[in-house]
């Protein structure tokens, strides 16, 4: 525990001392807003042909997709089953999605993924991912709630907690019986930034691992391999690192959230117990061309980052210090260097504040989730980036924290943490309520 004597002698020092300017999260992808499209923004910088492709990727990624056939030409081929008509239904405004708590949640994020065995195995009738939304003439594969269930709990110092965890309701199945099916709930993460953790070099994630933890100090990360194209690549996007390269998260979510066929995914995902989705007219073949797909790859890409607020603040200044104290920075690294390959010649050797080591790390039982995929165990997650995570809620009000969006404040989503985490997380229980409440304010302000 850190005394209260300790915390004054870091908020003077703070006043005193000079630091760094922490406010530019993003480097050159930086930018001052902090309003309800504080993640929507263009990065600075790009060429006038890169911000005519963005335009162009926004349009994709913001208008919705409709049922084939249609006059719009290229615009539609939806389903036969998803879960949202546009990546912006999952990511509104940029941010996150938001879990379903009842049904006019339904369509808003929330994704349910689907396995059997211990091996990763998408469910033989249902697939990978349970849609439970179908076009007219198809019947929706099940209705998907959540019920919350209360976990009270105390902070050493007698101060109360409350929180709040899922129990997932699959309802009204229509293929079949769901019984033993292995689950998934997660929610849309905020994009800013996703064209900068890509640039930072395989080899520089690499070499932060440490599986076997040699170091002693109980954090035990590692990177995820994921095969693309017959070559080994380091997954970096997803709550847990399982795909590679934008292009490619595109295109998977095209796929499972849309049921939009692309030159990866030339299959709709329905299966032969589901004959009128099977009987439903296709949108071309590919749905989604890859020029399309670059394009929407592109505006993701080139998303800005929002500044980081109040960076010179003291009790921010404190909160920083703190959050080095207690040992996030083991998993939420600070600081990264991108390399030399990025599409994007203002993304090139630039200097980063995402705030995450881009490995996956073992949280306990607490935040497992059901279901086991190749490269990834249940209680394995990959750390998120906390750039932004100040602005979630001022762009999506009702967002929530965390993968399946349990937690309703950032100090929740602390409070969850266990595994490689569980050190950090008693050590910040362990601060007086002043040096909690810098900590929360200098994750808050990023």
């Amino acid at each position: 525990m850190l005394a209260g004597a300790a915390g004054l002698g870091l908020l003077a020092a703070a006043r005193i001392d000079p630091v760094p300017d922490f406010s530019r999260s993003g480097g050159p992808a930086t930018v001052e807003s902090e309003g309800r499209l504080a993640f929507g923004m263009a990065s600075p910088g790009l060429s006038v042909e890169e911000r005519r492709a963005f335009a162009v990727g926004n349009s994709f990624f913001r208008d919705n997709w409709i049922v084939a056939p249609a006059s719009a030409e290229g615009r539609d081929g939806l389903g036969p089953l998803f879960n949202a008509n546009s990546c912006s239904a999952c990511h509104p405004d940029d941010g996150r999605g938001v879990p379903p708590l009842d049904l006019e949640h339904r369509g808003r994020g929330a994704v349910v993924l689907l396995g059997t065995g211990d091996a990763g195995e998408g469910h033989p009738i249902y697939g990978r991912q349970l849609q439970d939304q179908g076009v007219p003439g198809v019947t929706r594969e099940a209705e998907v709630l959540v019920e919350p269930v209360s976990v009270a709990g105390s902070y050493p110092d007698g101060t109360p907690y409350q929180l709040l965890r899922w129990d997932l309701v699959l309802r009204d199945p229509a293929y079949g019986d769901l019984a033993g099916v292995r689950t998934s709930l997660r929610v849309g993460q905020q994009l800013v930034g996703l064209g900068l953790l890509e640039a930072v070099a395989d080899g520089a994630i690499l070499a932060r691992e440490d599986p076997e933890d040699r170091d002693g100090d109980g954090v035990s990360g590692r990177a995820r391999r994921v095969e693309s194209g017959g070559v080994v690549r380091i997954g970096r996007f997803g709550w847990k690192a399982a795909q590679p390269t934008l292009e490619q998260q595109v295109m998977a979510a095209l796929h499972e959230d849309m049921g939009l066929t692309s030159p990866a995914h030339p299959q709709e995902p329905v299966t032969a117990a589901q004959p009128a989705a099977l009987a439903a007219p296709s949108g071309g073949s590919p749905e989604v061309d890859m020029a399309k797909v670059d394009r929407i790859a592109h505006y993701v890409r080139v998303l800005a980052v929002p500044a980081a607020r109040r960076a010179d603040d003291p009790e921010v200044s404190l909160g920083r210090s703190l959050f080095t104290e207690v040992g996030c920075v083991a998993c939420h690294l600070p600081e990264w260097r991108t390399g030399n390959d990025s599409p994007i010649a203002a993304f090139r050797g630039a200097t980063i504040r995402p705030y995450t080591d881009l490995l996956l790390h073992d949280m306990g039982e607490a935040l497992a989730d059901d279901r086991p995929e190749p490269g990834a165990e249940p209680r394995e997650w990959r750390t998120p980036p906390l750039w932004g995570i100040g602005l979630v809620q001022v762009v999506t009000p009702d967002a929530r924290f965390l993968h399946d969006g349990r937690a309703a404040t950032i100090e929740e989503a602390v409070l969850w943490h266990g595994g490689e985490a569980e050190r950090s997380r008693r050590l910040f229980m362990g601060l007086d309520r002043r040096e909690r409440a810098a900590l929360l304010a200098f994750v808050g302000s990023l």
